[in-house]
């Protein structure tokens, strides 16, 4: 009977990323938003990515209240997200501009020192049949044409 190594079966997979808590937003890959970030926590985060051009995780509150979250108060599935612009304000807050990058599935939320950090995996999407994605196609636009028709402002 052979020896198991300990060490490999507590390995987390995926890559370590600082976590970003963000509140009453979603962003989605490939998207590009400003955020006002104030939580000494979160700007520590953006402190540490920014210093080496690193992504970081972008993950949704379940309640945005909450001023201290934890994992149980985040949602599983959030945004890579690289920082296009950051800017330290003088009340000691930091406007952000990110951008969406990949989506991505945490795997396990780490406590560190300084902040949230969570190895997380991208989630890779399958590309649809060209048969689906045009009928997908045809009714968002049938869709749409209706929702012009009701709405008077566009």
């Amino acid at each position: 009977m052979s020896k198991v190594d300990k060490s490999a079966i507590s390995m987390p997979k995926g890559t370590l990323y600082p976590v970003l808590p963000l509140r009453d937003i979603v962003v989605f890959p490939h998207m590009i938003v400003p955020l006002f970030v104030g939580r000494v926590k979160s700007i520590q985060a953006l402190e540490a990515v920014a210093q080496e051009n690193l992504p970081l995780m972008l993950v949704t509150q379940k309640n945005p209240g909450k001023e201290d979250p934890s994992e149980k108060d985040l949602y599983s599935v959030g945004t890579i997200g690289n920082i296009l612009q950051l800017l330290k304000l003088p009340d000691g807050t930091v406007k952000v501009l990110m951008e969406g990058t990949h989506r991505a599935r945490v795997l396990r939320y780490e406590k560190g020192e300084e902040y949230l950090q969570a190895f997380g995996e991208i989630i890779t999407e399958k590309p649809l049949p060209e048969d689906r994605s045009d009928a997908m196609l045809r009714t968002a636009l049938t869709q749409f044409e209706q929702y012009v028709k009701l709405n008077s402002k566009i």
